[in-house]
């Protein structure tokens, strides 16, 4: 697979993403500042409820330009059997059942799903609980990891 084609279509999505952020935020806006949502009574919270939406969607929107800009800036590596699994690296994990996931260690935007080549690859990070235990490890190796109370193993079958 393409580490940097796969680079490019996060920057693309993260960029698609941003666009969609920015026109909800703005409505948002738009809605808590109109004049028809000026609070006649105690009970009246439309106005407020929006605003609140409207600094929520801007937080939002200032998240994903962040992730934008690091992966823009974001420098892939090969993988260095002598460091492990670190950030930039693609990593394919099989479940005990057999099912493998296939990856992205990034920097931010845990959880985007991009297709390249027909394969789904999953974006985490490594403040997540699997980007965590999988920081440091070698092709080959396992990684376990409870989550709501279940135990997950993997083993790391392939890193570019």
């Amino acid at each position: 697979m393409n580490k940097a084609e796969l680079l490019q279509r996060i920057i693309e999505k993260l960029g698609i993403d941003l666009e969609v952020a920015q026109r909800a935020a703005q409505t948002a806006y738009e809605t808590a500042t109109h004049e028809e949502n000026i609070a006649e009574n105690k009970y009246d919270t439309l106005g407020l409820e929006a605003s609140y939406l409207a600094t929520g969607q801007a937080r939002r929107t200032e998240e994903i330009r962040q992730g934008r800009i690091a992966y823009q800036q974001l420098l892939l590596r090969p993988y260095d059997p002598e460091r492990g699994i670190q950030t930039s690296n693609l990593v394919t994990v099989e479940a005990e059942n057999g099912s493998q996931q296939h990856l992205f260690i990034g920097p931010e935007a845990a959880g985007l799903k991009i297709t390249l080549d027909q394969t789904l690859i999953t974006v985490i990070t490594p403040r997540s609980p699997l980007g965590q235990s999988l920081m440091g490890k070698q092709e080959g190796e396992e990684v376990s990891l409870v989550l709501a109370g279940v135990r997950q193993t993997y083993e790391v079958v392939a890193v570019q």
